[in-house]
C-alpha cells in the first residue's frame, strides 16, 4: 500500500505518447527540438506533458543524444548594478526556443570567467554557454566534444555596461534636435566617469557641440545621483546663457528639473532637459521627460538568439534597428529668447 512517503513513479515517455495519441518516436523528436512537427501534433504532446507533469531524465538523455535541453548564461559577480532587462531578454528567448536557461554569477576577472566557461562547455551538462562579459581571447573557439560558447561582452567585471550599452553616439542626435529648436548654449551633467557609458556620452557631447559650432558652458562630472543634477543647475550663473541640459541619465535629469524649479525657472520654458534610460517614471513627471530608450531586452534576446543558432546550426534572426532611440517629450522645447 502506498503512503505519502512512498516515492511516486515518474511518468515515462511512452505514457506521454499514449496520452497524446502519437508514437513514442514523435514525443522523442519533440523533446530533441528537431522541429518539423505539425503545430497540432506539438500541441498534443505539450498537453500530455503538462497533464502527466512529465520531466525528462536529462542525464540519461544527454548520455544518449548529447542533448540536455539546457543553456547557461555567465555573468560577472552581480553587485549594485543589475542586468535585469538584458538577462530577461536572454532568458525569454532561450525558453521560447525550448531550453532551460541557468544563470551563473562568477567572481573575478575575465580569466576566472573563461575557466568556468570552459568547464561548463566540456561538462556535458549544457548545450551552449552565453557569456555576457568579456572572456580571454579565443575562449569561444570550439572545443573538441564541448558545447559552443558565444560571447556578448555587454558588462565589465563590475557589471557596468560596455559595448552596445556604452554607445553614446545618439547624444549627437539629442544635441542636433535641440539645436534645431534654437538652442545654442548647452550644459552636460555626466554620470560617474568610471563608467564607459558616461565617458562616451561626454565625449560625444563635446564633439557634437564643436562640430555644430555651438557653445558648451561646460561639463559637470556627476555621479548618477539626482543631487548632482540639482547642484549643477543651482551653481549656474544667472547670465550663463544655458538653455539646454544633457543629463547623464533620467535620475540626474530629475535633479536638473528640480534645480531649475528651485531657481524659479520653468522646464522647458527657460530650460530644456534630456535624460537617458527611459525610466518608466519619466513619462509621468510634469513635464514628461525627454529621454533615450535603450532596448536592453533585445540586446539580451539577440545574444541568446546567436547561441541558439550556433547550437542548432542555423542562422540567427537579428534586427538591424539601432539599440538606442530618442523619445521626445515635454521637457524639451524651443529655446527661450534671451534678449
Amino acid at each position: 500500500m502506498a503512503t505519502s512517503d512512498t516515492p511516486q513513479r515518474r511518468p515515462t515517455l511512452k505514457e506521454v505518447a499514449r496520452v497524446a495519441g502519437v508514437s513514442h518516436q514523435t514525443v522523442s523528436r519533440y523533446l530533441r527540438f528537431d522541429g518539423g512537427l505539425k503545430e497540432s501534433t506539438r500541441e498534443l504532446v505539450e498537453a500530455a506533458i503538462r497533464e502527466l507533469d512529465y520531466r525528462p531524465n536529462l542525464i540519461a538523455r544527454s548520455m544518449r543524444t548529447r542533448r540536455t535541453g539546457r543553456l547557461a548564461v555567465l555573468l560577472p559577480s552581480v553587485g549594485s548594478f543589475s542586468p535585469d532587462r538584458t538577462l530577461a531578454g536572454a532568458i525569454a528567448t532561450g525558453h521560447a526556443a525550448g531550453f532551460v536557461v541557468e544563470v551563473l554569477s562568477v567572481d573575478g576577472d575575465a580569466a576566472a570567467r573563461t575557466e568556468r566557461t570552459r568547464e561548463l562547455a566540456g561538462s556535458g551538462q549544457v548545450e551552449g554557454v552565453l557569456a555576457l562579459a568579456p572572456l580571454a581571447p579565443d575562449a569561444d573557439r570550439p572545443q573538441e566534444g564541448g558545447a559552443p560558447v558565444v560571447v556578448s561582452a555587454d558588462f565589465d567585471d563590475d557589471m557596468r555596461g560596455i559595448g552596445g550599452l556604452a554607445d553614446g553616439s545618439i547624444v549627437a542626435d539629442l544635441v542636433e534636435g535641440l539645436a534645431e529648436r534654437g538652442h545654442r548654449r548647452f550644459l552636460h551633467v555626466s554620470g560617474s566617469l568610471g563608467f564607459a557609458s558616461a565617458r562616451e556620452r561626454k565625449r560625444t557631447y563635446l564633439a557634437t557641440v564643436e562640430r555644430l559650432g555651438l557653445e558648451s558652458h561646460g561639463v559637470v562630472d556627476g555621479d548618477w545621483s539626482p543631487e548632482s543634477g540639482r547642484e549643477a543647475v543651482r551653481m549656474l550663473a544667472a547670465d550663463s546663457g544655458v538653455t539646454a541640459v544633457i543629463a547623464g541619465n533620467d535620475v540626474v535629469a530629475a535633479g536638473v528639473v528640480r534645480g531649475a524649479l528651485d531657481r524659479g525657472w520653468s522646464v522647458p520654458g527657460d530650460l530644456s532637459v534630456t535624460g537617458w534610460d527611459n525610466d518608466p517614471v519619466g513619462a509621468y513627471l510634469s513635464p514628461a521627460l525627454t529621454t533615450v530608450d535603450v532596448d536592453r531586452e533585445r540586446l539580451g534576446a539577440e545574444a541568446m538568439e546567436r547561441l541558439v543558432a550556433t547550437v542548432r546550426g542555423t542562422e540567427p534572426k537579428l534586427s538591424a534597428e539601432p539599440l538606442n532611440r530618442i523619445i521626445w517629450r515635454e521637457s524639451t522645447g524651443p529655446a527661450p529668447r534671451l534678449w
